[in-house]
């Protein structure tokens, strides 16, 4: 299936046209060029909590690779200089030069790299490339390919000639101290994806966002396992309210580890209403047991919960956990009385509050792994 590729806004082709001024002083986010991007609602198919990591990099002089999936804003000390220079927070390579002093600048086509691990594999949608603080130093342009290498090769591997890179954003300009998003269209399940800068230059943060594509053969020696998870294909959907935190936090691996690493929404004022989160398993599971955990969540707990699901986008919704009453800080487990057969599940906290994370044990039906099955053949290669 092909990949086609659509900018979010027009670059100007003037090389200078996308710098951004110089740092005056005070707030350094306070010029920075945000967007609006509708495909940053999926996973961060990048993120270090699912496992991915920056694997490998042609030159990381100024500042080192591993920033670019750091999940917090990058940071800007105009006063934090190094050996090297001034350190900045995000991936940054020296200047380049051309092959002697006729010829000083780069040729057309050099470039720097550097390799990222996706956490899970997935179909991306769309791709940030975050240049913040980068004002005169950030690439002039960028390019994206993407590839899929089952198991877990290192760069040697991945730079091999027989390797197939598919371009999924071509060489592409750029702004400085800007969120450059590039909305990515294709139905292609990639492992690994490289990131270029032309010719050189800095990134603060690349986030890639898409849709997980698990391997069905595994989950299936997994036996039972969490229907929900983001690493299982589990996906949020839509929520009441996501004032504090994300509502797609409740999904992910391991526990959370701090007050922000769940979700957590406003204080509801409106009397008989209550908050609520709804996800989509991977296909069709049976869930026999249900973990609710409110870790870190004291005084903003939520005070009841209930738990719904559904069999189909039109199945009527049928309740799993009944109204509970939840304990701040504190891991609840319910065994169900029979395996809940569901594609979507919908928790309402009551009145409102927060939630760490949730997990839905079980397994896939046989409908499911069919479908899970077919989907994960036609995402191939």
């Amino acid at each position: 299936m092909p990949t086609e590729t659509k900018q979010t806004e027009p670059r100007s082709t003037d090389p200078h046209a996308n710098d951004a001024a110089p740092y005056g002083g005070g707030d350094p986010y306070a010029d920075y060029r945000a967007g609006d991007f509708p495909f940053t609602e999926l996973v961060d198919l990048a993120d270090r909590r699912l496992g991915a990591g920056v694997i490998a990099a042609n030159d990381e002089f100024f500042a080192e690779r591993e920033n670019l999936l750091i999940r917090e804003p990058a940071v800007f000390d105009p006063e934090r200089f190094g050996h090297k220079g001034k350190i900045m927070d995000g991936w940054e390579t020296r200047r380049r030069r051309g092959a002697d002093a006729a010829h000083p600048f780069p040729a057309p086509e050099d470039h720097d790299w550097a390799i990222v691990r996706l956490g899970t594999p997935g179909i991306i949608r769309g791709v940030i490339v975050d240049t913040a603080h980068f004002r005169g130093n950030y690439p002039q342009r960028v390019s994206v390919q993407a590839t899929s290498l089952e198991g877990a090769p290192g760069p040697e591997e991945l730079l091999a000639d027989d390797v197939k890179w598919e371009e999924l954003v071509p060489p592409t300009p750029v702004r400085g101290h800007a969120a450059n998003g590039f909305e990515i269209t294709g139905g292609r399940r990639y492992t690994h994806l490289r990131i270029c800068q032309h010719p050189d230059g800095g990134i603060a943060r690349l986030r890639v966002h898409g849709e997980v594509v698990p391997d069905p053969a595994w989950l299936a020696a997994l036996g039972t396992i969490d229907l929900i998870s983001i690493l299982n294909g589990g996906m949020y959907e839509d929520a009441s309210d996501r004032f504090y935190s994300s509502p797609a936090q409740i999904i992910l691996p391991g526990t959370s580890r701090k007050m922000d690493d769940g979700w957590e929404n406003r204080r509801r004022r409106v009397r008989d209403t209550n908050d609520w989160v709804r996800f989509r398993l991977p296909a069709q599971g049976a869930v026999r047991a249900v973990e609710i955990d409110t870790a870190y969540l004291k005084g903003n707990a939520a005070g009841w919960i209930s738990l719904h699901g559904r069999d189909g986008d039109s199945g009527e919704w049928s309740e799993i956990i009944p109204r509970t009453r939840l304990q701040p800080d504190t891991l609840h487990r319910f065994v169900l009385d029979a395996e809940a057969v569901v594609t979507h599940v919908r928790l309402d906290t009551f009145p409102d509050g927060g939630v760490a994370r949730m997990r839905l044990h079980g397994s896939l039906t046989e409908a499911g792994a069919a479908e899970l099955a077919r989907r994960h053949e036609e995402s191939g290669a």
